[in-house]
C-alpha cells in the first residue's frame, strides 16, 4: 500500500513510525512533513490547507490510503472532497468535524444527546458575555468557539479574569475568528483525563487512557500550550471507568451522529474531567491529540494500518486492540519563549547519543545546511516505554538531558499525578 500522512508535527511523526511498522505499508509519504519525518517518509510540500493539490497527489501517485492529522483540513472538508474522488481517506466528515471546530456545537450536542458535561451558555456579543459573568460565582471557563490551536480556554479565577478574557477573545480578537463566539461554562473540579477511540461510524474501539500536561510551567501552572508531555496508561481511568466512558460517552457520540444524518468516522478524542459524580466531557478533538499520540502509539501492538483502513472503509471489526502491559512517557522539548513568541533555526544536538528504547518524534525541526534546527514552538517529543510509569520517567529524563540546544525547555515534572496514584 502507498499511505499518506497530511500534517508536519510530532504527532505526524508518531503516525509515520507506526504506519512504517505495518508489513502493508510499502511508501510513505507525508505532506509537508518535518526534518524528523523526512528520515523515514517521502516528504511532499504541499500545505495541510492545500486540499486541491493533496487530491491530485493522492490521485497521480495512486496513494491506497490518506491519514489527516491536524484539525486544520477535517474542518475544511478534505474528507467530502477526497470521498467524492473516491480516495480512501482516514477522518471525519466536515460537518462531523463540528464537534472540535465548533465549541457551541459540541455543547448542544451534548446537552441533546445527554451526554455529561459542564452547564454553559454561548454568546455573540461581547456585552451580553460579560453581562452574564456579572451574574455567575467563580471560578468559571471561557472558551473561544472556534479552533485556537488548544490554547482558546481559559480558566478564571475572578470576574475582573472573566472580563478580561472576553477582552481578549471577543474584542482585540486573540484567537481571530474563532473568538467570534464564546462559551462560558461552570468550571469543574478534578482529574483531567483523555481517551482516543477509532470508530467506523457503527464499531468502536478504544485506546489506552492519557493524560496531556497543558500548562507550560511544572505544577500545571502558567498559560496553556498546545501540550507540553504525556504518559499512558492514565491509571485514573480504570477498567471500570472506561466502561462508563464507552457507554455514558463514546456510544452516545456515535449514535448521536448517525442519527442526525453525519455519520461520524476516524478518530475521536474525548477530553475528559474525572468529578464526584463521574466522568465528564471538556471537549471533544477529531484528530489524534498531540502529544497524547506519541504516548499511546508505542503501546500498540494491533497493526495501525489495519486499523486505519477498516475505519475509513466503514469495516472496523468488532475486536480487542492489542496492547503491550506497559507505560509511555513522552516529554516535550520547546522552545525558549513558547508560548509566547519564540526564535527558530537553533541547532539541535544529542540526538546521536539516544538509545534504542528511546523514541524522539519531531515537531518543529527542518534540515538547514544539512545540520537539523529548530522550526518551531514545540520542538521535539522524547517517548520512553518501560514496565512502570515511575521506569519510564527515569528513563525519559535521562534522554531528554542529552540533547541540547540554545533555549531548550522542557517540564521535569511530566506523570506526577501518575505518581501521585501509585
Amino acid at each position: 500500500m502507498k499511505v499518506l500522512v497530511v500534517g508536519g508535527g510530532g504527532r505526524e511523526h508518531a503516525l509515520i513510525w507506526k504506519i512504517r511498522q505495518s508489513p502493508f505499508a510499502e511508501e510513505i509519504f507525508c505532506a509537508p512533513g518535518n526534518g524528523g519525518i523526512a528520515e523515514i517518509a517521502e516528504c511532499v510540500d504541499i500545505p495541510v490547507t492545500d486540499i486541491k493539490s493533496l487530491m491530485h497527489f493522492a490521485e497521480k501517485n495512486m496513494v491506497d490510503l490518506t491519514v489527516v492529522g491536524p484539525e486544520l483540513p477535517l474542518t475544511l472538508g478534505i474528507v467530502d472532497k477526497f470521498r467524492e474522488r473516491d480516495l480512501v481517506i482516514f477522518g471525519p466528515t466536515e460537518k462531523a468535524a463540528r464537534l472540535e471546530g465548533s465549541k457551541a456545537f459540541a455543547k448542544e450536542f451534548m446537552e441533546k444527546h445527554k451526554i455529561p458535561t459542564a452547564s454553559s451558555r454561548t454568546f455573540t456579543s461581547a456585552k451580553e458575555a460579560a453581562l452574564h459573568i456579572h451574574k455567575i460565582d467563580p471560578p468559571f471557563v471561557i472558551k473561544a468557539d472556534g479552533l485556537a490551536s488548544g490554547k482558546g480556554v481559559l480558566i478564571c479565577q475572578t470576574r475582573a479574569e472573566g472580563f478580561d478574557g472576553i477582552e481578549m477573545i471577543m474584542k482585540k480578537k486573540a484567537f481571530g475568528k474563532a473568538g467570534n463566539r464564546v462559551v462560558i461554562e461552570d468550571f469543574l473540579e478534578g482529574e483531567e483525563v483523555s481517551i482516543l477511540a477509532i470508530t467506523d461510524g457503527e464499531t468502536i474501539v478504544t485506546l489506552p487512557p492519557s493524560q496531556d500536561h497543558k500548562a507550560i510551567y511544572e505544577g500545571d501552572k502558567g498559560p496553556n500550550t498546545g501540550g507540553m508531555g504525556a504518559y499512558a496508561p492514565a491509571p485514573v481511568l480504570d477498567r471500570r471507568l472506561q466502561t462508563v466512558v464507552f457507554e455514558k460517552i463514546l456510544v452516545p457520540v456515535v449514535q448521536g451522529m448517525k442519527s442526525e444524518g453525519n455519520p461520524y468516522t476516524g478518530v475521536l478524542y474525548a477530553g475528559l474531567i474525572m468529578t464526584n459524580e463521574g466522568p465528564k466531557t471538556l471537549e471533544f478533538n477529531c484528530r489524534f491529540g498531540d502529544p497524547e499520540t506519541q504516548a499511546v502509539l508505542p503501546l500498540l501492538r494491533t497493526d495501525i494500518v489495519d486499523l486505519l483502513l477498516e475505519s475509513a472503509e466503514g469495516r472496523l471489526k468488532d475486536r480487542p486492540v492489542e496492547l503491550q502491559d506497559k507505560a509511555a512517557v513522552c516529554v516535550v522539548m520547546a522552545a525558549g519563549g513558547y508560548p509566547g513568541d519564540y526564535e527558530k533555526g537553533k541547532e539541535i544536538q544529542g540526538l546521536n547519543k539516544i538509545y534504542r528504547d528511546v523514541t524522539v518524534f519531531h515537531a518543529g525541526t527542518r534540515m538547514k545546511n544539512d545540520r537539523l534546527v529548530t522550526d518551531g514552538g514545540r520542538v521535539l517529543g522524547v517517548t520512553a516505554v518501560d514496565d512502570t510509569i515511575e521506569q519510564a520517567i527515569r528513563k525519559v529524563y535521562g534522554a531528554v538531558g542529552k540533547i541540547t540546544y540554545d533555549g531548550a525547555y522542557y517540564r521535569r515534572d511530566i506523570g506526577h499525578r501518575a505518581l501521585k496514584r501509585i
